[in-house]
């Protein structure tokens, strides 16, 4: 249960560091970072079974996947 709350506390540090950098305009690696706090918290959402914060951050994961492509294949 540790690790647990290590990936959350890492998440947490990554979406806050996503969100900085949304807020000075640096691009792209504000998705990035949101990006993989997201995914860390998915992660303990699923493993704890914590339905809302599963809901939260893992429909996120396709909104991300959207700025990712958006990146790649410049839409």
């Amino acid at each position: 249960m540790e690790q647990i709350e290590g990936t959350k506390w890492l998440g947490t540090a990554l979406i806050l560091s996503g969100i900085f950098l949304t807020n000075l305009n640096i691009y792209p690696m504000n998705i990035f970072l949101h990006g993989g706090g997201v995914v860390c918290w998915s992660f303990a959402g699923y493993v704890t079974n914590d339905k809302p914060v599963l809901a939260n951050f893992g429909l996120q994961i396709p909104l991300f996947m959207i700025g990712f492509a958006n990146l790649l294949f410049d839409f």
